[in-house]
């Protein structure tokens, strides 16, 4: 069988798994849906954003149009700009944000699971060994509860970063380091977290790898790895620029709140696990890496291939630190890395570092089967039991059938705004409550014009100022507030109205000179406000 066919049976191989972990997605991507999660719905809007701005006016791509009045609002979230930029076309072509979130999700598991079967493939000489590493990798506990964050599932470029860093190492020639350069700013494109985690990984692996770059070998690695550090950090550095103007850190205390727990190690959302015993310990991050992983990888460092072999050595030096990082402020030491590495200072989730550790007992298990597999090599029982151990790795993780929800419609009122509105959308949510925004940012993909609405990690204090004053619209107050904002048009969602405010609200809209209702269905009003009277 040739490389080239191999890598295609391979890529259909990971399709199919990919449709088989998130049943039924693939029956209705375009009608099912997460949107019972707000970061689903905020995910969505950013790719929808990025690829709108990409062609109409590329150079403010991060003043998104929520918060309005602030700027570099797209900088309150992840950028996604790779999965965007995956998924543009299918915007330019009329799909919907729900459909392209969907059809991206069911790409990451793909490639993710993809990549690392090329890459454990590469090392090992086995493609049975890549098949189970990818497996592991791109289906775990991790990532199958983390369907509502698309980044989470879009780690395909870790893998080549890590394949290209170690070419580089033994055989250090330029284009070895153009090739690391680009898959790492490609991973760091996708999200500020997986820049962290997989410059993390490729520190780890540089840090036991001293034969390769100590001695006499310094002067050709060295300079090659700078040259690769540098074209990096041109690449990326303009997507980072607005995270750092905003100057966004998080506490220490924050980063506690947000690290791992001993039980994240033994939760999965997996149905052979959770009803029997993960229940029990699930706390809402689930890091368990499967008895089929541990006990592989357990295969791999009792034969001492985790440590003789550079490669393998590398995944279980970033799979430890990966999982000390997790446990945030509890670790000894993070405190400190805390004050001189600037990158940890931004992130919130800590436990997330726990992705490393799964990562890194995925590779060790492709490295405990090919060493088994060679070990028995010949044996005509060996093809079952491959296929037999995949297999169980795969019902390990398995969290299917899916629950999903359909995506809430979105009024056709949405498309009737002139091309210079500035718009509200009622009820205006507390500041501790932004995340009943959400589905706002869905309704603005019609029309993509500034509001004061928002939802995103971060609250402006314009936000809450805006909230002070809105609180009891439609009185004169707010009246005031909208017109001094330079709001144009309001939406006013009635039957929400009505829970968060009283159905008194709603009647005084009717009844105020101020609003001129210019469109409405069942659900939602459209209010223009008219001209201030003169004194």
């Amino acid at each position: 069988m040739t490389d080239r066919r191999q890598g295609w049976l391979a890529l259909v191989l990971f399709a199919v798994l990919a449709t088989l972990h998130t049943w039924p997605l693939a029956t209705a991507p375009a009608s099912l849906s997460r949107n019972n999660n707000d970061d689903t719905i905020l995910n969505e809007w950013v790719l929808a954003w990025v690829a709108h701005q990409a062609v109409t006016d590329p150079v403010h791509l991060f003043d998104a149009n929520i918060f309005y009045p602030e700027r570099r609002t797209l900088a309150y979230a992840e950028h996604l700009l790779v999965p965007a930029a995956m998924g543009a076309p299918l915007f330019w072509a009329g799909a919907s944000p729900v459909l392209v979130y969907n059809l991206l999700l069911l790409a990451g598991f793909t490639l993710t699971g993809w990549a690392t079967w090329y890459v454990v493939w590469r090392w090992t000489g086995d493609a049975a060994a890549g098949v189970l590493s990818g497996v592991l990798v791109a289906f775990n506990a991790h990532t199958l509860t983390r369907l509502p964050h698309l980044q989470a599932q879009h780690a395909e470029f870790l893998p080549l970063a890590l394949l290209s860093f170690d070419s580089l190492l033994t055989t250090p020639r330029p284009r070895h380091a153009l090739r690391l350069a680009g898959w790492f700013a490609l991973q760091a494109l996708v999200s500020f977290y997986l820049l962290v985690f997989t410059a993390t990984a490729l520190v780890s692996g540089w840090v036991v790898r001293p034969e390769d770059w100590w001695g006499a070998r310094a002067r050709r690695v060295v300079p090659l790895l700078a040259v690769a550090g540098a074209i990096a950090v041109v690449i990326v550095l303009p997507s980072l620029w607005p995270y750092t103007q905003l100057g966004v850190v998080r506490s220490l205390d924050e980063v506690g709140l947000y690290s791992a727990h001993w039980r994240d190690y033994l939760a999965t959302p997996a149905r052979i696990h959770y009803s029997l015993w993960s229940a029990r310990w699930f706390g809402g991050t689930a890091l368990f890496p499967g008895f089929t992983a541990l006990a592989l990888t357990a295969v791999a460092i009792a034969r001492g291939d985790a440590l003789t072999d550079r490669r393998a050595r590398m995944a279980l030096a970033f799979g430890v630190v990966g999982m000390a990082l997790s446990f945030g402020p509890a670790m000894p030491g993070y405190a400190v890395l805390y004050e001189w590495l600037p990158p940890l200072a931004g992130i919130r989730g800590a436990a997330r570092f726990g992705y490393l550790t799964i990562v890194a007992t995925g590779w060790l298990a492709g490295f405990g089967l090919a060493a088994l597999r060679a070990r028995w090599r010949g044996r005509r029982w060996v093809p079952i039991a491959t296929i037999a151990v995949i297999a169980v790795a795969n019902l390990e993780s398995l969290a299917a059938p899916v629950g999903y929800v359909a995506p809430q419609a979105i009024s056709p009122l949405h498309n009737r705004l002139p091309p210079h509105a500035v718009v509200v959308e009622f009820p205006f949510y507390p500041p501790d409550r932004t995340f009943h925004n959400a589905q706002y940012l869905l309704e603005s993909t019609h029309h993509w014009r500034p509001m004061l609405n928002g939802y995103s990690g971060l609250v402006p204090a314009s936000y809450v100022e805006h909230y002070q004053a809105l609180r009891d619209f439609p009185d004169a107050r707010a009246i005031e507030a909208l017109r001094a904002a330079g709001v144009t048009h309001v939406f006013v969602h009635h039957d929400e109205m009505r829970k968060w405010s009283g159905a008194g609200s709603v009647d005084a809209l009717s009844h105020t000179l101020d609003l001129r209702l210019i469109g409405a269905d069942a659900q939602v009003g459209l209010y223009t406000l008219t001209p201030k009277s003169a004194p």
